[in-house]
């Protein structure tokens, strides 16, 4: 399968090494290509209504604009007693701030600490929660197709661990004691709603790559 090129709708370098190494786990040899490759192509506004409805706006855009297949993803943390939300409003939950001239790490902190005031007086047995992914792959001319992964667990009531962003300090996986942020980099990826989107993603992947 040597020669194909996919363009991973992201600026995160990480996300593509992270795909790379994925592809090359299941013997695919695919170029990643990043959004820095084609700087002419702006941000494309997510204006769905849900996780896969994002994704397949930004696939099937940077699709068209590319004319290589494109893989985006979309996520967030859903919390069953507040009816599924943050949801896709995950990264601004705390609202607009100043243009969005905020550093990622204070709008984490004000997302945190109004989803914890949020929750004050929900009991623990009611704090169950999911950080949910979907990744959609768009080919030009084709079909976008759609996966999701997610992993469940609950909101602590406090912060704990360092390793993480937005609401992994709260989310404490089912079957552990431990909050995402106080996983390994290696651990987290095993078991989070990105990776298991992404190892959904392979098997689509290797048959739109062969009927190339």
């Amino acid at each position: 399968m040597g020669g194909h090129r996919l363009v991973l709708a992201t600026h995160n370098a990480h996300k593509v090494h992270e795909l790379q190494q994925l592809l090359a786990d299941a013997d695919l040899d695919v170029e990643v290509l990043s959004m820095e490759a084609f700087p002419e192509i702006g941000e494309v506004p997510e204006t769905e209504v849900t996780f896969v409805g994002n994704a397949t706006l930004k696939a099937e855009a940077v699709a068209a604009a590319t004319g290589l297949p494109a893989l985006a993803d979309d996520s967030g943390l859903t919390v069953d007693v507040l009816g599924g939300m943050p949801g896709i409003f995950s990264a601004r939950w705390s609202g607009q701030h100043a243009g969005e001239s905020l550093p990622r790490a204070e709008k984490d902190r004000r997302n945190l600490q109004l989803l914890l005031d949020q929750l004050s007086d929900v009991s623990d047995e009611h704090r169950s929660a999911a950080f949910r992914c979907a990744a959609v792959l768009a080919v030009p001319g084709g079909q976008a197709r759609a996966v999701e992964g997610s992993v469940t667990g609950v909101i602590v009531r406090e912060p704990k661990g360092h390793n993480g962003f937005g609401y992994d300090p709260v989310f404490r996986p089912d079957g552990d004691e431990r909050t995402l942020a106080q996983y390994s980099d290696a651990e987290k990826n095993a078991i989070s709603h990105r990776g298991n989107a992404m190892r959904a993603m392979i098997p689509v992947l290797r048959e739109a790559l062969a009927q190339a």
